[in-house]
Formats: C-alpha cells, structure tokens, sequence
C-alpha cells in the first residue's frame, strides 16, 4: 500500500551487515621443539582453544595477539574479551599482532601447530617463540586462509621461502599422490631443510641463501624449471620483491591465469611487520592495476 502523496519507489536496500572477527580465544603453550638451528615449533592448546574452529584451507593462517602480562578477561562464548583486555592495558601499551600459517591442527585435543622462523632477538614472535615454555598465553585470532592446490591442475608449482615454508609443506601433503610438478623452497643453508611428505611426482627443490639476497635463488630456480604442458597452478609466497618478479614472469610471460595463481608477499626486504601491512594493499593494488591495463585476465 502507498500513502497519499508519497511515491512508490522501492525502498533502498538494506545495507550488508558488517561482519566482525571472532574475538581471540586464549591459548597455552603445550610443548615446544627447535626443529632447525631457525625453525622453532610450538604447540598451543589448553582449555581456551575449544571454541577455535578448524582451519579448512592449505593456507590457513592464525593472527597471534602478544599481549603485556595481565588479565585476560572472558566472553560468555569462553572467547576473549578484546575490547575490554584493550581498555585495561596500561597507556601506551598495545596487543602486537604476527600472522602465521597453520601447521596442524587437532580438533580432538584443541591443539594447534605452527613453525616459527627466529633470528635471535629481532622481531616479536621469533624470540617469543624461541623462549616459549608451557603455560605461557598467547591470543589466537582466525583462522583465515583462502587457498588449497586444485586436484584437476595438470601440474603444480608451489614456492616459497622460510616464511612460506609451513604453507608449502601443508600443500604438498593436500596434494593427490599422483600430482606432479616442483616445489621450490629457500633456506638459510642445508640446515634448515625439513622432511616433507610431497607425492613422488612433485619435485622438492631446496635453494640456499647463504650471504645472498633472499629471493633471487627463488626466481632462478623457478626460471630454470622446464615449463610443463597443461594447465599448472601456482603457489608463490615470500619476499615481496622476489614474489613480485615471479608475478611477472608467470603472468606476462607464461600467461598464467591469475585464478590459477595464489601469490603474494608475506614480507619485505628492509620493513618490519607494522611498515609491510601498512604499504601491502597499495603494493598489491598496483600490481593489479598494471596486469588489468596489459589485459592480463
């Protein structure tokens, strides 16, 4: 019905509703181990993690709140209360945010596996990670993640450096055993190289930076590799510099279709963490600008 004097245009559509990130759930180391001279692994678990949902994809990732020693005061879901554990910290201080890759995760005891790259003290989670003992607590936001290989791909190129590298080995394992293809992976020197359980198929490559600049043996590995006939999708995940010369080489040379394509730089040569996430979007957008206007699809 229409009232006198109004007209009868429909009604605007709503508005999606905003979705907000699940609050944190609280974690607790449960065990640790140095896997490489670099490569610490910790365990999380505890009572807090039951309401943490199962990651479903190979990339899934984690956000880790490291926040100042306090109360972590709880939801009636048994999540964390964010807003209020920020309104009690005092001034000045902040919950610093690291994004990991899930390693493993088991629904039946809640516990969650991520790898750690360390460099001494520098960073937050590395040292964190490096002197983790158990009990200690640690926020655990997502999970969130996108991608999976594609059973129906001819053949597969996964590539990553150390950063990657737990992403990559989830990878392999999803992967038919009968896909064939190359995984590239870079590491500091043959010390850091880890067993992976890839299908006989997929060549495992690992490259060594040594002294180098991280990435050039990435990009000249993948470079060297004859590429296959058929439909291949690629995995490419590292220094942002690196990932951006592999882009070009697969998208303009090889015309690699980006939805064929998971690619993007988890980090920065010469940037800490806060400096990257800050400039990603507009580096990634002007990526994407550049391939819309050479008719990229």
């Amino acid at each position: 019905m229409t009232l006198p004097g109004t007209s009868s245009l429909p009604a605007s559509p709503a508005a999606p509703p905003v979705r907000r990130r699940p609050a944190p759930v609280l974690a607790r180391v449960v065990r640790t181990q140095r896997l490489t001279p670099r490569l610490a692994r910790v365990v999380l678990g505890g009572p807090g993690m039951a309401p943490f949902e199962a990651p479903l994809h190979a990339d899934s990732y984690v956000k880790l709140g490291f926040a100042p020693p306090g109360p972590r005061p709880l939801g009636p879901d048994g999540r964390v209360d964010a807003d209020a554990l920020r309104a009690a910290l005092p001034s000045g201080e902040e919950v610093r945010m690291r994004a990991y890759t899930v390693r493993a995760y088991d629904p039946a005891t809640h516990q969650l596996t991520l790898d750690f790259v360390v460099h001494g003290d520098e960073g937050v989670a590395g040292p964190w990670a490096a002197q983790a003992q158990p009990g200690d607590e640690v926020l655990v936001f997502g999970p969130g993640g996108a991608w999976s290989p594609d059973p129906t791909a001819d053949a597969h190129l996964l590539v990553g450096d150390a950063s990657a590298l737990p992403a990559v080995a989830v990878g392999l394992e999803a992967l038919p055993r009968d896909a064939v293809g190359l995984a590239v992976l870079e590491v500091h020197d043959a010390d850091e190289e880890v067993a992976i359980d890839a299908p006989p198929g997929m060549e495992v490559r690992w490259v060594h930076t040594g002294t180098g600049v991280p990435g050039v043996a990435l990009v000249d590995a993948v470079r060297a590799w004859p590429w296959p006939t058929g439909r291949v999708c690629a995995f490419v995940h590292g220094e942002a510099g690196a990932v951006q010369e592999l882009r070009a080489y697969l998208r303009a040379e090889l015309r690699v279709a980006r939805a064929d394509l998971s690619i993007s730089g988890y980090w920065r040569l010469g940037a800490d963490d806060e400096g990257w996430r800050a400039a990603k979007k507009a580096w990634a957008a002007r990526i994407e600008a550049a391939e819309a206007a050479a008719g990229l699809d």
